[in-house]
């Protein structure tokens, strides 16, 4: 394969390089906790020897004359002390030098990284693969690649580069409109203090306890999520004056479409309800979100709706316009539409497969996406080895949510061990029969 020097952005990621600001930026991260203490100097040399095979990822943001791009940087990142709270914010000088960042915390590596370069299906390929790549060096083990964990010494395949979102756009363009959703609040916290707080369970005992309810993991929990929501609205605005509460639920197009492309290839779902239409149990919020999944999460209307963006892309008036012009209408139509019809992202990884001998020396593997520009609360999902890890990351004061979320899953019968970086900014754990 020739050399690749520089990538246009996929469509899903031309939309962060504009709406990022002063304190704010699309982050998100994987991270994998092992059975025994990270050495750095390792990690730093499974860095350099990753960065070949994945030219994609080893990218800086590089702003044109009409368009942001991604340019490869000519030497790898340097791996860093975990010194913080999840991710801290990138600035644009970071963005002009690299665009990812692995980090290590005692037992923990961990990947960051701006969204314009991947989402989490290929983020977590990419710590897979570093990781893989760390124990090969560190203890001599020989590993099956496969599509979950690369092989290093592989070139990069063409499809693994591709803009899966040009290559898939329907013909006909279709856009989901709606009512603007309630909003969650709170004051923002100082430094840009990021609160976590990780519920672990059995990952039997919760798809058991989802298929009793009759949906999905994501179904079910984001089923509860709207129930909490919905609830707390209630006590804050006078009945009949209710917003829609929806759930925003990224989609893995990968699926859908067969694609095995690394960059970008999700599209969000807003799934929910207008609660002045009347009270509803939990299984039939449940119910609601399992009908719209599968009425809205299908290949026709996925492609229409990448057509809806694609489309903007090659409009011949748009490409010729200025980058810093484009940049002002891009925010603005974000501001109007891009997260108004949402309340909270659930997004689920789903299991993370690790092949032998790789899940013998790793205890847990996360996935974490940051506070959205107005959504000061999100969540993700991820199962590995029998375990669910759900993360509740917010950037305000007060933890109303996550206590209502959390107590109302114990109620349902599902076991949580709880963790947060709240005490002396330190991890602290309890196990809960309640979660109060």
């Amino acid at each position: 394969m020739k050399k690749i020097r520089w990538f246009r952005l996929d469509t899903a990621a031309l939309i962060f390089p504009a709406i990022k600001g002063n304190n704010w930026n699309n982050l998100f991260r994987v991270s994998a906790t092992l059975k025994e203490e990270v050495d750095p100097s390792v990690l730093q040399t499974a860095v350099i020897n990753l960065m070949p095979r994945f030219p994609s990822f080893y990218v800086k943001l590089r702003k044109g004359l009409f368009w942001n791009y991604l340019q490869n940087i000519d030497s790898p990142p340097a791996v860093r002390e975990d010194y913080a709270y999840p991710l801290v914010f990138m600035g644009s000088a970071e963005m002009r030098t690299c665009c990812l960042r692995v980090l290590y915390y005692k037992n923990r590596i961990a990947a960051e990284f701006f969204h314009s370069v991947s989402d989490g299906t290929g983020g977590s390929i990419y710590l897979r693969t570093l990781v893989g790549e760390y124990l090969r060096l560190r203890h001599g083990i020989t590993i099956e690649y496969n599509d979950s964990v690369l092989d290093p010494g592989d070139k990069p395949k063409v499809y693994e580069l591709e803009d899966s979102f040009s290559k898939n756009a329907g013909k006909i363009a279709g856009r989901e409109l709606g009512r603007k959703a309630y909003r969650l609040s709170g004051i923002r916290e100082k430094g840009d203090f990021k609160h976590l707080i990780t519920a672990v369970t059995d990952s039997g005992i919760l798809h058991a306890k989802a298929r009793e309810h009759g949906g999905t993991v994501t179904a079910f929990l984001a089923g509860v999520m709207l129930q909490t929501i919905i609830e707390i609205q209630s006590e804050e605005v006078p009945e009949g004056k209710e917003k829609p509460v929806r759930i925003t639920i990224p989609v893995n197009m990968r699926r859908l479409f067969g694609s095995r492309t690394l960059r970008n290839f999700v599209l969000t779902l807003n799934l929910g309800v207008d609660p002045r239409t009347g009270p509803y149990t939990l299984d039939e919020l449940i119910g609601n979100i399992t009908n719209q999944l599968a009425l809205k999460a299908t290949k026709q209307n996925m492609a229409a709706e990448i057509a809806s963006n694609v489309g903007l892309q090659k409009n011949l008036f748009i490409r010729a316009v200025p980058i810093d012009i484009k940049h002002i209408f891009m925010k603005m139509g974000y501001s109007s539409y891009g997260e108004q019809l949402g309340c909270i992202n659930i997004s689920n990884l789903g299991v993370v497969e690790c092949p032998d001998p790789l899940k013998d020396y790793i205890d847990r593997i996360e996935f974490i996406i940051g506070p959205q520009q107005t959504y000061p609360n999100n969540c993700s999902v991820s199962t590995f080895n029998g375990k669910t890890f759900i993360n509740m990351i917010r950037n305000t004061g007060g933890s109303d949510l996550e206590r209502r979320f959390l107590t109302k899953l114990v109620e349902l019968g599902i076991p949580l061990s709880v963790e947060s970086n709240d005490i002396g900014g330190s991890e602290s754990q309890c196990t809960a029969s309640s979660a109060e």
